[in-house]
């Protein structure tokens, strides 16, 4: 089972594959700050994960800009909390697609503002799936 994190200033979204690694579902929101981390790390100790994946906002323009340095950050504490490796993978409009899934859901964004982070995660989490079943890679651990 893998873990998805979608770092966000307020809320850090998390979502998880099933055990065969080909479809991924919301877990929870993790109000952001100091205690996130270890929040994470618990979810990933109870699921069992064997990799977390973090999304990484990588910018249109290709260059990576203070959220993404944020995501790296907040990655590294997770880092010194979990044995598990960490991948980290190009996240660029996960959340626009999060947002139109759950308008396509009859649900808006105002009134599902917990779910959108994990929805996030999702879409990041999905995406990796799908591009590993396929053999592309586009992916960067944070330890090697």
């Amino acid at each position: 089972m893998r873990l998805a994190i979608d770092v966000g200033s307020v809320r850090i979204g998390v979502a998880q594959s099933d055990a065969r690694g080909i479809l991924a579902f919301p877990v929870d929101a993790v109000p952001a700050g100091d205690d996130s981390c270890a929040r994470v790390a618990r979810l990933a100790i109870e699921c069992e994960a064997v990799e977390i994946i973090v999304g990484l906002p990588i910018g249109m323009n290709g260059f990576e800009g203070h959220a993404a340095g944020v995501a790296r950050a907040w990655a590294e504490k997770l880092g010194d909390k979990v044995l598990i490796p960490i991948t980290f993978v190009d996240e660029r409009l996960s959340s626009v697609q999060a947002q139109r899934g759950l308008h396509a859901a009859g649900r808006t964004t105002k009134t599902s503002r917990t779910v959108i982070d994990s929805a996030s995660a999702v879409v990041v989490l999905q995406s990796y799936l799908d591009a590993r079943s396929s053999g592309i890679s586009g992916t960067e651990g944070l330890r090697s």
